[in-house]
């Protein structure tokens, strides 16, 4: 007969715990956010600072019955599809940008790493002027030619405060960054074996009865 020991070693719970967290990170709702892009419940959601719109990619030449949400495995034509749910955004003219990320900022870019207007205009390879979408559904349609990361930028202008509101995507065409990914497992690998050095060696869990054997061993000198 197999005896499972109980979860009294400090070692024994670290380690579950940190199982449950590796599992919990895997399986998360939101994975591998690509600044404004990410995934939420199997949904791929784009956020224009408070607002947000469903975000649909399209390969109709490749890949026609095939979404993707960010990377894009294939340097073909490629349509982006953004799908309003705040309502709000229907009253608003948004325009659409693509960047080349000549500096390799990767998917941790934000709008203040790209440099300003005057780098952002250089860098461009594509724009589509602002406009209202009243029926909640921006399209996007363009041929890519080269792989490469780029930047995604969508700016959404409230006609009548005059406010903008953006959002910004980092994204790769023909490739897929998996060390990108990878180090965010391997750093919360990393922490995970240091919580469980520490409570073996008794500095996390039962903290208060070390204290309480040291005061006892001072008593008895």
């Amino acid at each position: 007969m197999i005896r499972v020991p109980a979860l009294t070693s400090p070692f024994t719970r670290a380690f579950v715990s940190c199982l449950a967290l590796l599992w919990a990170a895997s399986g998360s709702s939101i994975v591998f956010a690509h600044g404004g892009v990410s995934i939420e419940d199997d949904v791929c959601l784009i956020n224009i600072d408070r607002y947000k719109a469903h975000f649909t990619g399209y390969l109709p030449k490749e890949r026609a019955t095939q979404e993707f949400c960010e990377d894009i495995p294939v340097a073909t034509e490629s349509i982006f599809v953004i799908d309003f749910i705040s309502d709000e955004l229907r009253a608003m003219e948004l325009d659409f940008r693509i960047i080349r990320d000549v500096n390799d900022i990767g998917v941790t870019a934000t709008y203040g790493d790209l440099g300003g207007d005057e780098a952002i205009e250089a860098a461009s390879i594509f724009y589509q002027e602002p406009q209202l979408y009243r029926k909640g559904i921006l399209n996007v349609r363009y041929d890519f030619t080269q792989e490469g990361g780029y930047i995604g930028i969508v700016n959404a202008h409230h006609i009548e405060t005059g406010l903008k509101y953006t959002s910004v995507f980092p994204f790769s065409v023909g490739k897929v960054d998996y060390w990108q990914y990878g180090k965010y497992f391997l750093i919360l690998f990393i922490g995970c074996g240091v919580f469980v050095y520490a409570a073996g060696r008794g500095h996390i869990f039962h903290p208060d009865q070390r204290k309480s054997g040291q005061s006892k061993s001072a008593e008895d000198n």
